[in-house]
């Protein structure tokens, strides 16, 4: 049974070799390869939810001291997630070729109009594909934008830290509304992003207990 539930979770999440393989998928000498790359790169860093990917707004991102992607979750929560500074250089470079106005979507189509969520799990599942020529333990895979994010909430895990910090980072606590809350929240998050490894490194290997395994199947 153990061996199930391990190879379940192996089949959707991705290791950091295939992250680094899926991110490098997109052809980032055209417009839409470098905002594919800036949405991939976010979401496997954030582990936002798709709803919360397609929502986001130019003004919803802060790339000056204490980086950070603010979005809104579920039951209208906002939450603050910090960004590390690969993805901070992505988005400022995604975020100059955009140049639009602080109300406007953060990922567009060709036209300007708002991604959606059909469009943002058609070039997941694209870029996979791609991905999986350099990269064969991807093939076969069926990678979503869910994927992405229980991958964000293993990496948390592989580094070793609490699910309770998990929960709060993933918006699964009940955040206050005060700024002094939000701020102490900024700061768990900080600490837990600076235990994670970046993407083009080799974690090692990790073997989670069958109840943190569990906690993951509910995110």
């Amino acid at each position: 049974m153990r061996s199930d539930i391990h190879t379940i979770h192996k089949r959707f999440r991705l290791t950091a070799n295939e992250i680094d393989a899926l991110l490098a998928a997109p052809d980032r000498r055209t417009g839409i390869g470098r905002r594919d790359h800036a949405l991939l790169l976010l979401a496997c860093q954030t582990g936002l939810r798709l709803s919360e990917l397609t929502g986001l707004t130019i003004g919803d991102i802060e790339l000056g001291t204490g980086a950070h992607v603010r979005c809104h979750g579920k039951g209208r929560k906002d939450r603050a997630t910090p960004l590390t500074k690969q993805t901070v250089a992505t988005l400022r470079v995604w975020l100059t070729e955009r140049d639009g106005q602080s109300s406007e979507p953060l990922f567009v189509t060709r036209v300007g109009r708002r991604l959606s969520s059909d469009a943002v799990e058609k070039l997941v599942t694209k870029h996979a594909v791609r991905a999986a020529e350099n990269c064969p333990t991807l093939t076969g895979k069926n990678v979503t934008p869910h994927t992405l994010r229980h991958s964000a909430a293993m990496a948390l895990l592989h580094a070793g830290v609490d699910t309770s910090v998990i929960a709060l980072w993933l918006g699964h606590e009940d955040l206050a509304s005060t700024q002094p809350y939000l701020h102490a929240d900024m700061t768990i998050k900080e600490q837990a992003l600076a235990r994670v490894q970046p993407h083009n490194t080799s974690p090692g290997r990790y073997r989670a207990p069958d109840a943190l395994l569990a906690f993951l199947d509910g995110l």
